[in-house]
């Protein structure tokens, strides 16, 4: 009986051998496996039946039946890594690429005119030894509005229509809602631009709009001046518009500063376009600025009789409308091409 399952074994070796090796697809490969070395294959009965064999025959039995099983699964293993490769080869005869054919015509995309400056500001005032934060467009009440000295009923609150948000939120209407954490998280010297986009609930016009991009400036530090700021601010402009630049400071009011005021920029380089905007004065006002308030500061945990900084907010869409003579800030979210593709 014994000699009889081992010839039977032997059998199955040869054929099961004779046959794999033939195959000549990856699907029939695997019938094979699973005639051969299946749960219902001939080699897994044997397996099974060993216990019932004579004790002493049952040890060359169950040895014969392990060569067997592996030497199939070797033979399978070995069959089917030649398949792959005549597979691959096949397919890479079929799908032949030339590389030195020249390629089609393709129709690149590039940054939007409002990235573009943006990059350019960052580029600037990072020379200039600046870090920088970005906002969260959506923050509290509190950092939007408290912490930059403007609290519940303060009449400043309108000169910004503010989009609510659940919770208290609001949709930032000034990327000044950083300064607060930057003011608090930082040693001094602090030299930190604040760029990102800010909402405000207003009706748009050819000179406003409810979403639009601004750059806050923050420098803290002792003895800072108002020399400090203007010397900033003029090197700024020299960079982004590459020209000298002369500039006006005009007092003005800011809850989040004092004294506060407002930059005016000489329109007689610009375009003549700019040049009537400024209604015949010559100037043109940019971005609000001034020394940052002393309860700004104490509330940020710098005590303002040690400490001083000054603060800036400038639209950045205004300011690329004065360097390329845009007439219209509702162009950049147009999502018209004809407006993009020049820049």
């Amino acid at each position: 009986m014994s000699q009889k399952i081992l010839d039977k074994l032997d059998k199955i070796e040869d054929e099961a051998q004779s046959v794999i090796q033939e195959v000549k697809n990856l699907d029939d490969l695997e019938k094979q496996r699973i005639e051969n070395l299946g749960r219902k294959s001939e080699l897994v009965k044997i397996l099974r039946s060993i216990k019932d064999v004579d004790p002493d025959k049952r040890d060359d039995i169950g040895k014969k039946a392990n060569y067997v099983k592996n030497k199939l699964e070797e033979t399978i293993q070995t069959q089917r890594k030649k398949l792959v490769e005549l597979k691959l080869e096949k397919e890479i005869d079929e799908d032949w690429i030339d590389v030195t054919v020249p390629p089609k015509k393709l129709n690149i995309g590039h940054l939007h005119p409002i990235t573009q400056m943006q990059q350019l500001t960052e580029n600037i005032f990072t020379r200039m030894g600046f870090d920088i934060e970005y906002p969260y467009e959506i923050d509290s009440e509190f950092h939007n509005f408290d912490a930059v000295n403007i609290p519940k009923n303060h009449p400043a609150r309108d000169m910004w229509d503010t989009f609510w948000i659940e919770g208290d939120n609001v949709a930032i209407t000034h990327t000044s809602s950083m300064q607060h954490r930057i003011i608090k998280s930082k040693e001094t010297p602090i030299r930190t631009i604040i760029p990102g986009k800010c909402f405000r609930n207003e009706a748009t016009d050819a000179r406003h709009e409810h979403t639009f991009y601004q750059v806050e400036g923050i420098y803290v530090d002792r003895g800072i001046t108002m020399n400090n700021m203007l010397g900033t601010l003029k090197a700024f402009f020299d960079e982004f518009f590459g020209q000298n630049t002369n500039i006006l400071f005009t007092p003005d009011f800011f809850p989040f500063v004092e004294p506060g005021g407002m930059v005016s920029i000489d329109c007689s380089n610009l375009s003549e376009g700019f040049k009537k905007v400024s209604k015949g004065t010559g100037w043109l006002e940019v971005l609000g600025c001034g020394m940052i308030h002393p309860k700004v500061l104490e509330m940020a945990g710098k005590d303002p009789e040690v400490y001083s900084g000054f603060a800036w907010g400038v639209g950045l869409e205004r300011l690329i409308m004065l360097k390329y003579d845009i007439d219209d800030i509702r162009l950049f979210h147009s999502g018209d091409l004809r407006f993009i593709r020049q820049f």
